[in-house]
């Protein structure tokens, strides 16, 4: 990854699996207005967000979320106050640095 540029937040990818020994589809019910709202609060740090499928329609195993962050520790303490989070939703959690190099999204390419 290039050098942090000043001003320049890093991006973090966690992919958060859920739990499978227990009812997640139930606890994101449950939790889902909380975790809207938690969601909205941290807006400005959110590059992405959203529920990952085995296929479109199938219930939810697993989170992306893409942070704007200086650090990953940031990033891992947005996650961990996530009330999905909290509620026990994901088992396996993984963070990576990630640098956006090109697509839509960033309106082009890096180079």
């Amino acid at each position: 990854m290039p050098p942090k540029q000043p001003g320049r937040r890093v991006a973090y990818v966690a992919v958060c699996r859920d739990d499978p020994e227990r009812d997640t589809a139930t606890l994101r019910i449950e939790e889902r207005d909380r975790h809207f709202a938690y969601i909205e609060s941290i807006l400005d740090r959110l590059l992405v967000a959203g529920p990952l499928t085995a296929e479109p329609g199938q219930p939810y195993g697993a989170s992306l979320f893409i942070y704007a962050v200086d650090t990953e520790a940031e990033a891992r303490e947005l996650l961990e106050n996530d009330p999905y989070f909290r509620a026990g939703i994901y088992t396996d959690v993984r963070f990576e640095a990630f640098q956006p190099a090109a697509g839509e999204w960033i309106g082009g390419k890096i180079w």
